[in-house]
């Protein structure tokens, strides 16, 4: 039922585009894991960063470069995105996709440690980014939170994805380095006084969630 459901919302309102599709197949074709967001997921991606206004925007977790055309699109020619990615193999991959879908001048791809790089993007004062995804490993999620709240700014939004893992982040005694630094994430991000933030269930195969939070005024 949750494939069938997602499947309908995707024939309504994300049209089949050969560029995002091709973007996947090659992702497969070199060996990346499958998982990249939906393309309804994509599309949400897209409609937040443009009902943001979003123009300067942070993405920690590059994979093939699928999330990255969506973001990418929504902020437009004048936009810039930064692209935060530790595999090498990724970072080939989503530049061939992106300079295919003609949105490379748009993004500055950064290979490296996400968390090195932010602590350098810190000291280095860079301008606030006026939307985060994060989308990477889930047991760093913790520290890309406290990095990125000093990368942004009042009003800035910040997305996190698979925070809900199928459900196991509401259990006690999970074990999983990947639940347990999700559900440390989501207790930061309820808990921090700067932030106004919600889950919103995200459902294909199994049930997940985006994290959606704004920095306050």
């Amino acid at each position: 039922m949750l494939l069938e459901v997602d499947e309908y919302i995707e024939r309504l309102f994300v049209p089949r585009d050969p560029l995002f599709e091709q973007a996947l197949r090659d992702a497969t074709e070199v060996g990346l894991p499958e998982i990249h967001v939906s393309p309804n997921e994509g599309k949400l991606l897209y409609m937040l960063a443009k009902l943001a206004g979003a123009k300067h925007v942070l993405e920690i977790g590059l994979l093939g470069g699928y999330s990255t055309m969506w973001l990418a699109r929504a902020i437009g020619p004048q936009g810039r995105l930064v692209s935060l990615e530790v595999d090498e193999k990724c970072v080939r991959c989503a530049r061939k996709n992106l300079e295919r879908a003609e949105l490379l001048s748009r993004v500055d791809i950064r290979h490296g440690d996400a968390r090195v790089t932010l602590e350098k993007m810190i000291a280095a004062n860079e301008n606030p980014f006026d939307l985060v995804f994060i989308d990477a490993d889930k047991i760093s999620y913790p520290v890309y939170l406290d990095q990125v709240m000093k990368l942004t700014r009042p009003g800035s939004v910040i997305l996190a994805d698979n925070v809900v893992r199928d459900g196991k982040v509401a259990r006690e005694g999970e074990t999983d380095p990947a639940v347990l630094g999700a559900q440390e994430f989501n207790r930061k991000l309820a808990a921090n006084p700067k932030l106004e933030a919600i889950i919103v269930t995200v459902m294909r195969e199994t049930l997940d969630g985006l994290a959606i939070a704004r920095v306050k005024d």
